[in-house]
């Protein structure tokens, strides 16, 4: 598992530009697939087909990141961002594009700079000395990510980026790998564009019309000092979602994949984000309506470059969506 998350997350993929990540995705996935699709989008489709009613489970390929607006003469990169960027996180970190050139991204000011959280203040450096320079490298319009990382700490967590969410793509991945054969005709989504607004899942909704729809992704933590107040933990288990700013999970599936967990002895914790919501809301909303729900990972530090999962956790979420996926609808 954990040989995949890496493949999965070195491979960049802003919002917009998923073709690389989408690909690496595929190949993973068609030898246990009966047909993989995308659609006008980008969205990549994974249908396992059966004779019962329609299963959607969705995890979004997309990362935050950059994009360039300016070339200032002294060669120096002016962006803006795409997605939810924690400037302070991202204050002197890596920078990678599209094909390759990497970079910094600071404050201005630089080491002294004190206006860490004012995006209109950053810009990317990419040790060039004139405009002339960089537009050998970089043009307007190309984006870039915060680089990658992936290390272990102690016992099975580890930090990194961008676990958000190429570990819900790996929980799908496996899921897949692991279903043999089920009565629900289930589709594996793995969407675009959540990141900007959810606008992935909710097109792949209208093309799916499922009757159960599932997101995979990760979510907050309060066990850590001055969290936001919730009750999910890293190494809880499982996270089933009751509710976010974008959606109120549907209650009978709350308490099937609750029921579930306790009868197979699943770790598992119960989820209310106070902010913030991921592809329920839109797969929920779409077409006639479906039964909505969430299962998350547990994550610290969403947004950063520290990013840090339990993987007892991301066996609970593979587990409890395995267990559920085989049960008739």
């Amino acid at each position: 598992m954990t040989e995949l998350i890496k493949k999965l997350m070195k491979t960049g993929s802003v919002s917009g530009r998923e073709a690389r990540i989408s690909e690496v995705i595929r190949k993973e996935i068609e030898p246990y697939a009966d047909e993989v699709y995308t659609d006008n989008l980008g969205n990549l489709y994974a249908h396992k087909k059966g004779n019962g009613k329609k299963l959607m489970l969705a995890a979004h390929m997309d990362e935050i990141g950059f994009f360039v607006t300016n070339i200032k003469e002294s060669g120096l990169v002016e962006v803006a961002p795409v997605g939810g960027i924690n400037y302070v996180s991202a204050a002197y970190s890596y920078v990678v594009f599209e094909n390759g050139v990497r970079g910094v991204i600071v404050p201005e000011g630089g080491v002294s700079g004190n206006d860490l959280k004012n995006g209109e203040k950053y810009y990317i450096d990419i040790g060039a000395s004139s405009r002339k320079q960089t537009e050998k490298k970089i043009s307007i319009g190309d984006f870039a990510v915060c680089e990658s990382s992936f290390t272990r700490l102690y016992g099975r967590r580890y930090a990194g980026r961008p676990f958000d969410d190429r570990i819900g793509c790996a929980v799908l991945v496996k899921c897949l790998e692991n279903l043999k054969a089920c009565e629900n005709d289930v589709y594996f989504v793995f969407t675009v564009q959540e990141e900007v607004g959810c606008r992935g899942s909710l097109p792949a909704s209208f093309n799916v019309r499922p009757d159960v729809a599932i997101a995979v992704d990760v979510t907050a933590t309060g066990d850590v000092p001055g969290a936001k107040s919730m009750a999910v933990k890293l190494g809880g288990g499982a996270a089933i979602k009751i509710r976010d700013n974008s959606v109120i999970c549907d209650f009978e599936l709350v308490e099937e994949l609750k029921s579930l967990a306790k009868e197979k002895n699943i770790k598992h914790q119960l989820e209310y984000l106070p902010f913030g919501g991921t592809d329920t809301g839109s797969m929920q909303r779409s077409a006639r309506g479906a039964v909505a729900g969430a299962v998350s990972i547990p994550t610290r530090y969403v947004h950063s470059a520290v990013e840090m999962i339990d993987m007892a956790d991301v066996d609970a979420c593979v587990k409890l969506l395995g267990e559920y996926i085989k049960k008739p609808i």
